[in-house]
C-alpha cells in the first residue's frame, strides 16, 4: 500500500479504515489527526493577519499576512514545546525554518493559534476590525 488518506466520516469509512489495518503488512504506519481547521477559522486566520500587518511594524519592518504567519506559526511551536529546527540555506547565507503548515492544522491546532494571535495584537494594541476575532470557529 502507498499512501491513502480516510476520514472517518461515518461508519463505512471507519470499517474501511478497521479492514485497511487488518490487511496493512507489518511496519506500516499510520497515523491519527484531529478533524482539519475549518474555513471559517482559516478566514479568521488571514483577517487577523491582515490586521497586524496593517497596524504592526515588527523590529522596523513591515511584515505581509505571509510573514505574520509564520511568526505566529513559530509562536504556536514554542507554546506547544515542538523542537524549533533550523537548516542552513541553498546558498549559505543564512537559514530556513522548517515547522508545521497552517493547512495541516487540526480544529484544535487551529483555534490555539487565533489565541495566540488575538493575545499578540491584544499586547500590541491591534484594532481587531471583527470584535469577535477571539473566538474560534
Amino acid at each position: 500500500m502507498g499512501r491513502a488518506l480516510l476520514v472517518l466520516a461515518n461508519e463505512t469509512f471507519r470499517r474501511k479504515a478497521i479492514d485497511w489495518i487488518m490487511r496493512a503488512p507489518v511496519d506500516t504506519r499510520v497515523e491519527f489527526k484531529g478533524p482539519k481547521r475549518t474555513t471559517p477559522q482559516n478566514d479568521r486566520m488571514w483577517a487577523m493577519l491582515t490586521e497586524l500587518s496593517l497596524q504592526l511594524a515588527w523590529h522596523g519592518q513591515q511584515l505581509t499576512p505571509e510573514d505574520w504567519k509564520l511568526v505566529m506559526l513559530d509562536a504556536l511551536r514554542r507554546e506547544k514545546h515542538d523542537q524549533l529546527r533550523l537548516v542552513p540555506n541553498t546558498d549559505g547565507t543564512g537559514f530556513v525554518p522548517l515547522g508545521t503548515s497552517s493547512s495541516d492544522l487540526s480544529k484544535e491546532e487551529m483555534t490555539d493559534l487565533i489565541e495566540i494571535i488575538f493575545a499578540f495584537g491584544a499586547r500590541h494594541h491591534v484594532i481587531w476590525s471583527e470584535p469577535k476575532a477571539k473566538a474560534a470557529a
